[in-house]
């Protein structure tokens, strides 16, 4: 179901928390700042488990795909939801481009988004992952964004809709900040011997312990490298440091 921007009028105590929101969310910059205004004042908006920004090309290209969630990490979810082929969070902004650009809303019953809604679903039982809610910018020169807010403690209507539609410029330029800013940092340094060793392998499909072996070195290391890799590069999986890498950046 989707709802349009004329939709769900908000009373004052909604203004209140919305304008707290939108106050917090001018000087975002790093992720980590980011993440902490997702766990506080985007929670007292819009409640939910996990939050997906993807932030694209100016012609529609994923560039990086940030999972913000406030409980334990789960590796299998995240893949499931941020892959930037397969992912859940993509086929949402596809879904999303064909609705026409306006908030996408999903639930149990939907049957548009009724894929999504048993991907969602099948992601972890013991949560609502399918009441979910999508908007985002559109083509823009700088590029565009997405954003997927999985988890809401009930079907989302028309004022949550509502509520994102207004958040929207504010997350869209925060985003575009935050990937600016990683971007430069990745520029400050070359890759190290060893980094480029790791990124190579890591082209190659290798996993971390194969790479590990095929260097010499525990798994875990290999997980530290690949870490510092994904800040060099301005990415946030391997799927990302991939394509940067094979891209010169």
């Amino acid at each position: 179901m989707k709802v349009g921007a004329e939709a769900g009028l908000l009373g004052p105590h909604d203004q209140h928390y919305l304008v707290h929101a939108l106050e917090g969310a001018l000087g975002l910059c790093e992720l980590d700042q980011l993440f902490r205004w997702a766990q506080g004042p985007l929670q007292a908006v819009l409640p939910h488990h996990v939050l997906v920004c993807i932030r694209a090309s100016s012609d529609g290209e994923v560039l990086r795909i940030d999972c913000l969630h406030g409980g334990a990490r789960v590796p299998a979810r995240q893949a499931a939801l941020c892959d930037p082929v397969h992912g859940v969070a993509p086929a949402a902004q596809r879904l999303w481009r064909r609705g026409g650009g306006v908030p996408l809303l999903l639930q149990r019953g939907d049957d548009a988004g009724g894929a999504l809604v048993r991907r969602l679903a099948a992601l972890d039982p013991s949560l609502t992952l399918e009441h979910a809610l999508a908007h985002g910018s559109p083509a823009l020169p700088g590029g565009s964004t997405f954003f997927l807010l999985c988890g809401l403690p009930r079907p989302p209507g028309a004022r949550q809709a509502r509520f994102l539609e207004l958040l929207l410029p504010h997350m869209h330029l925060a985003l575009q900040r935050i990937s600016v800013g990683g971007e430069r940092r990745a520029a400050t340094r070359a890759l190290s011997p060893r980094e480029a060793e790791v990124l190579h392998w890591l082209r190659e499909g290798k996993s971390n312990d194969e790479i590990g072996q095929i260097l010499g070195i525990s798994g875990l290391t290999v997980k530290n490298h690949l870490q510092r890799l994904y800040k060099l590069l301005g990415v946030s999986n391997r799927a990302h440091a991939v394509a940067r890498g094979a891209a010169g950046v």
